[in-house]
């Protein structure tokens, strides 16, 4: 039993500091830059609350498409406990002409995906979309 304890709280300790090191940067990992509030019109926003289960059920597939697509400038950012990414997400979201902020949500320019459900459905397309129009 004492060795299941010092395991669960070895793991307890693991989850606490990595959970520190997210709030205190505000991305997810470390290699993601935080985007500039005039970044470039090909840039593809998912904007993400850091306790929001949705965001979680969705992060897997945004992770995968950013390996997918490497050369796509995709930026996730944290907007519940990072004000630099939240203000970015506002402006982002007067751009596209919206006007309620939850999360999550990818912007596009004027283009909007929101939720568990319509992002899988449409981000890779819309990546594809983006690509397009660089070349």
């Amino acid at each position: 039993m004492d060795k299941t304890l010092k395991i669960i709280a070895a793991v307890l300790a693991v989850v606490v500091v990595a959970s520190i090191a997210v709030l205190a940067t505000g991305t997810l990992t470390s290699s993601q830059k935080p985007a500039a509030a005039g970044a470039s019109a090909g840039t593809i926003y998912f904007f993400y609350g850091e306790e929001c289960v949705h965001c979680h059920n969705v992060m897997p597939f945004i992770l995968n498409m950013t390996k997918k697509y490497p050369e796509a400038d995709i930026q996730l950012l944290e907007v519940w406990h990072n004000q630099t990414n939240n203000r970015i997400f506002q402006q982002a979201l007067a751009a596209a002409g919206e006007t309620t902020s939850g999360v999550p949500r990818v912007i596009a320019g004027t283009t909007v995906l929101t939720g568990e459900v319509e992002i899988p459905e449409q981000f890779e397309s819309l990546i594809q979309a983006s690509l397009k129009k660089k070349r």
